[in-house]
């Protein structure tokens, strides 16, 4: 990022009255939490099972304790730390500047860093349910189960995370896109936006200034305002408000 990249950044921000920061998985790396498609993520690492197949819906009913020790060794990263990207936006936040934030993360550090409006597209490994009465249990139960945890009643307790082969809820979804559609700036980080149809979200945009700030190039860069292509919480970290 080069100087005239950061005082474009900073103008952009300081003049926004209803910004929406939409993010992935790069944003919570410099967390220790991998990205999923990075040449060190959860994709290159190698399994009996492709990591995309154990966390669909149907390995999940068809191999459930399988599931649940990828799930445990691999998706639970409760020591993790927010970052200056979460706690920048939060700050963002909380000077009436950033509407929501929209992510892809199921992690839980953009509400630790302290942003209140957050639509988490793919759920949370923080809730958790009792696929047979529903009840609602906090990810230490899970953490702390042998095997397949289950409810009191017998029923299996399943993250509230979506699965491959499962739908986006539909009213975070909503809520997300009414954010997206009423923003003036849209602040897209840490995300390739090959992940559909989160990606699609994009189309509701029809503000005035679309900023991309990510690693690597991403299939919007023509359209925005802005690409920087860096470590996203360095580059949040360096914003002045």
């Amino acid at each position: 990022m080069n100087t005239e990249q950061l005082e474009k950044l900073q103008e952009i921000i300081s003049h926004a009255k209803q910004a929406v920061f939409f993010g992935g998985a790069g944003v919570s790396t410099e967390s220790g939490i991998p990205d999923f498609r990075s040449v060190d993520g959860l994709y290159h690492l190698k399994y009996d099972v492709p990591p995309e197949q154990i966390l669909s819906h149907s390995y999940f009913m068809e191999h459930t304790e399988k599931f649940f020790d990828f799930y445990h060794d691999k998706m639970l990263y409760l020591n993790a730390k927010p970052n200056p990207a979460h706690l920048k936006l939060a700050e963002l936040e909380e000077k009436g500047i950033l509407s929501a934030v929209v992510t892809q993360n199921i992690d839980g550090l953009h509400q630790l860093a302290g942003s209140q409006k957050v639509y988490e597209l793919h759920g949370s490994v923080h809730r958790n349910y009792c696929m047979h009465c529903g009840r609602a249990f906090d990810v230490k139960f899970i953490l702390e189960s042998e095997n397949i945890p289950r409810c009191d009643c017998g029923g299996i307790v399943k993250p509230d995370v979506v699965l491959y082969e499962e739908s986006l809820p539909d009213k975070t979804v909503e809520q997300a896109v009414k954010a997206i559609a009423d923003a003036d700036v849209l602040i897209i980080g840490g995300t390739s936006l090959n992940v559909y149809p989160a990606a699609g979200f994009l189309r509701y945009f029809h503000g005035n200034h679309l900023i991309i700030l990510n690693r690597d190039a991403t299939q919007a860069d023509s359209m925005a305002e802005l690409c920087i292509r860096d470590n996203i919480a360095e580059v949040l970290e360096k914003v002045k408000l």
